[in-house]
């Protein structure tokens, strides 16, 4: 069996691949209490997996060339919480980089992420939200 730092490290680095990020999800309950910070058309607090993934990963999605790529760049452990400290390392489908920084304090139980705070640069999110959506809604109707 892996040790906890390793475990957590492969665990994180399912976020660099769209083939792969699937398998993050699955380590993350069902009911997690999962916090974007920001102003951002994305922040909140959403209250179970599925809100949560639909609300910004299912909706970042199509506005990137190849999908939302995440990755590892220092893990902090400490008992049950670990500080995920990723980078973006996706384009916008209007070619802008999407280098985003994200911070995520995330509490397991066991093996599994029950709750995660989520910070990052509003900005950039909002930019590529509102430019990207704008785009993809003029395709559909021409």
């Amino acid at each position: 069996m892996p040790d906890k730092r390793q475990d957590r490290t492969e665990l994180f680095a399912k976020l660099e691949d769209p083939a792969t990020t699937a398998g993050f999800f699955d380590r993350v309950a069902a009911d997690v209490r999962w916090t974007v910070m920001g102003t951002h058309q994305l922040a909140g607090t959403y209250l179970d997996k599925q809100s949560f993934v639909a609300a910004t990963f299912d909706r970042l999605t199509p506005l990137m060339r190849e999908g939302v790529r995440l990755k590892l760049r220092h893990l902090h452990l400490d008992g049950d919480i670990a500080v995920a400290e990723l980078l973006a390392t996706s384009t916008t489908n209007d070619g802008a980089p999407f280098d985003n920084r994200y911070c995520w304090v995330c509490r397991f139980d066991g093996d599994t992420i029950v709750e995660v705070r989520a910070y990052l640069d509003s900005a950039m999110v909002a930019y590529a939200v509102a430019r990207n959506e704008v785009l993809a809604d003029r395709r559909i109707t021409d």
